[in-house]
């Protein structure tokens, strides 16, 4: 929270969702009453080191750092508070005096501490002892928050385990002493909520929540079988799509899927935000994918859309409505959808605090396009609008490129893993990128020019000697000593081989063409990739298995549907180029079953 949002605090009164208290150098004896009635409630903030008329005590400053560690200890203590809620307070300036805020989100469980419930009213906390007023509690609980829903049969390995390494690293990179790094898997579960204990049932088990953040594709399809995020670009082609990511895995997982497609398809532009420079785009669009990921109803079958127009971004989610219409910045009440599912994302540093999402996207859209403004529109499905800049120079991604050249994936670092914008017969090469001539002032990667029935090189090539394996020194800006383009060109990898000049291995009478296609994989410069077996008259073919393996490169991991989609190849004429792939160890399926695998580059032994 900013500071200018604890002095608005400050300028307020005492209310059902904002409580002041003294702690000059202790914690209040009632502060986990309040934190209670209000995690059970509706939410809300309180301040320590501030009286009930909102004038400011402070706290010392010897005891300030023995206060914010016991909150955060003390909250994760089942016996303080249970079902355990993990709180961050933080530490502000003010009249030169130290105040600590917690943010307190409505919680999807009912908690209680020294084994009492309490509740929250405008006239402050109070007990709740009527079994009735409990089951009250409960049930709104129950019918709100639906991530909750308790599935006793779901257990602990059906959950994917290696998230589970990859949790405990974000965790410590966001906060290296957090307390769940020193628990076990199924603890940290069991206290980030995600494991409950039904006290009016007797029932227990893993939540819904669990099985959306950690679950096997397979189970999360069994639990919620519509569950998906459709993310689409709907530039060129407005009726069906330009690129398409379709997403059906574990929310971690998701949000990392989804931040990767915002990269590949959208500009960045950098800004100074202090003494660091920062990415609006990452900014930004962490908040929005964050927030359709954190903030959805997922017991609604209705799809999660995310789609790039030109100008702006769509994203589309269900909801259960806490108001309708266009939230304004100003006065806007931020309530989870997902409380548990929000507080795990907060540790994994993936959220900052509720209400941030709105509060930032703000302030970083009007930076990224001058006078932007985001909408935010609350209703039975929760709706978003980002724009985004249509044509700017200033703008590159996160490589460095200017993605408005055309052809050239900002990806593969000027391989070009679409069939359009591709040179016949400069492949890789856009002609219309500075300083490269698309008459071969630079690499031929095709076989394209490669007489099937003469060693070496077509003497049709202007510059190149035919008597001469390789290229003319003369030609301007090749080294003739160099397998691949001159570094000094601009916008070239220099890592990137290229094609050997010198064609080694094709036989002048192409018996099964052992042609290599050396510098295709710009990730492992010099794979040896040979297509044997391949009727080399077939130039069209090779060309193609060429593109396939780039494609395959840029997108490790899909299948041949999704590749079909990419490179708008029918499914079984793909499944014939593949099939020539892996019988020459080029590329490889990994996966313990068809539908939850994916194709890879074959690694080099």
């Amino acid at each position: 929270m900013s500071i200018e949002s604890v002095n608005r605090l400050l300028n307020k009164s005492e209310d059902i969702n904002l409580e002041f208290k003294k702690a000059k150098s202790s914690l209040p004896s009632n502060l986990f009453e309040s934190i209670c009635a209000m995690l059970n409630r509706d939410g809300g903030d309180i301040l320590l080191g501030v009286n009930d008329s909102a004038e400011i005590i402070g706290i010392d400053d010897e005891h300030l750092e023995k206060l914010i560690t016991n909150i955060v200890n003390l909250s994760n203590n089942p016996e303080k508070i249970n079902p355990p809620f993990i709180l961050f307070p933080k530490k502000y300036k003010i009249q030169d005096k130290n105040i600590l805020h917690i943010q307190i989100p409505a919680s999807s469980q009912v908690h209680k501490t020294a084994d009492v419930v309490f509740d929250r009213s405008n006239d402050g906390d109070f007990k709740v002892n009527n079994p009735a007023q409990i089951a009250d509690l409960y049930n709104r609980k129950r019918n709100h928050f639906t991530e909750n829903t308790m599935y006793p049969y779901l257990k602990f390995s059906d959950f994917k385990a290696e998230l589970f390494p990859k949790i405990h690293n974000l965790i410590r990179s966001n906060n290296p002493t957090h307390p769940w790094l020193a628990l076990t898997y199924e603890q940290m579960l069991e206290k980030a909520g995600l494991w409950k204990f039904d006290y009016q049932t007797g029932k227990s088990g893993y939540t819904l929540a669990a099985a959306l953040l950690l679950g096997k594709d397979e189970v999360i399809q069994q639990i919620v079988p519509h569950y998906k995020i459709d993310a689409l670009v709907r530039i060129k082609d407005k009726f069906r799509y330009d690129d398409r990511l379709y997403i059906q895995t574990n929310l971690i997982e998701s949000f990392e899927q989804l931040m990767g497609f915002v990269e590949k398809h959208l500009p960045d532009k950098f800004y100074q935000l202090g003494e660091q420079r920062i990415s609006l785009r990452s900014h930004i669009f962490r908040e929005i994918v964050a927030n359709i990921i954190v903030h959805r109803e997922y017991t609604n079958a209705h799809p999660c859309t995310f789609l790039i127009k030109n100008g702006k971004v769509e994203t589309e989610n269900a909801n259960i409505s806490n108001g309708n219409g266009v939230i304004n910045v100003d006065n806007f009440v931020p309530f989870p959808k997902n409380p548990t599912i929000a507080k795990f994302f907060i540790q994994l540093g993936r959220v900052d605090e509720l209400g941030s999402g709105v509060l930032n996207t703000h302030k970083f859209v009007k930076e990224y396009v001058e006078g932007g403004k985001p909408f935010f529109t609350e209703g039975n499905t929760f709706k978003v609008t980002i724009p985004i800049p249509e044509e700017d120079e200033d703008f590159v991604n996160s490589e460095g490129v200017n993605p408005k050249v055309e052809g050239v994936n900002p990806k593969s670092e000027g391989v070009i893993s679409k069939f359009e914008g591709v040179n016949p017969k400069s492949e890789g090469v856009n002609p219309k990128v500075e300083g490269v001539n698309s008459k071969v002032e630079g690499v031929i990667s095709k076989f394209e020019g490669v007489n099937p029935k003469v060693e070496g090189v077509n003497p049709k090539f202007e510059g190149v000697n035919p008597k001469v394996e390789g290229v003319n020194p003369k030609v301007e800006g090749v080294n003739p000593k160099s397998e691949g383009v001159n570094p000094k060109f601009e916008g070239v990898n220099p890592k990137f081989e290229g094609v050997n000049p010198k064609v080694e291995g094709v036989n002048s009478k192409f018996e099964g063409v052992k042609s290599k296609i050396e510098g295709v994989n710009p990730k492992s410069e010099g794979v040896n990739s040979k297509v044997e077996g391949v009727n080399s008259s077939n130039d069209e073919t090779i060309t193609r298995l060429k593109q396939i393996l780039e494609v395959v490169d840029l997108n490790e991991g899909k299948r041949i549907p999704e590749f079909s989609k990419i490179t708008k190849i029918p499914v079984k004429s793909l499944e014939r180029y593949f099939k020539i792939l892996k019988d020459q160890a080029l590329i490889e399926f990994r996966g313990d079953a068809p539908k939850t695998g994916g194709y890879y580059l074959k690694k080099k032994n």
